[in-house]
């Protein structure tokens, strides 16, 4: 990839993620704005909306302890060996995009 393109990507990438966090804004926005309404389905011009309310199990927080204590104990339990055989370093990848400031930090 040349210099220019490069360039050029970087900021198409950084233009793309500051118009997602916008549109996420807008779309927070309005979500809040329909949170009232009851289960069903509503019609709009183009697009229609269905609210449901489905149960969910949600654990307390004394059981989020109890299970976080149990695995700990567990892995207590597990040698070193069987450790670094299944919990391997792996490299990730990762591409942080952030607005200038004006210094040129890389050439």
């Amino acid at each position: 990839m040349t210099k220019s393109n490069l360039e050029a990507t970087i900021d198409a990438l950084g233009i793309l993620k500051g118009q997602i966090a916008e549109l996420k804004v807008q779309e927070d926005a309005l979500k809040a704005a329909l949170a009232g309404l009851a289960e069903g389905n509503y019609e709009g011009e183009l697009f229609r909306l269905g609210v449901t309310m489905p149960e969910t199990r949600k654990p307390s927080d004394e059981l989020k302890a109890l299970d976080k204590a149990a695995v700990a104990a567990f892995r207590e339990t597990l040698s070193s060996q069987y450790l670094t055989a299944h919990n391997p370093l792996v490299k990730g990848y990762t591409l942080t995009v952030r607005a200038r400031t004006g210094k040129k930090l890389a050439a």
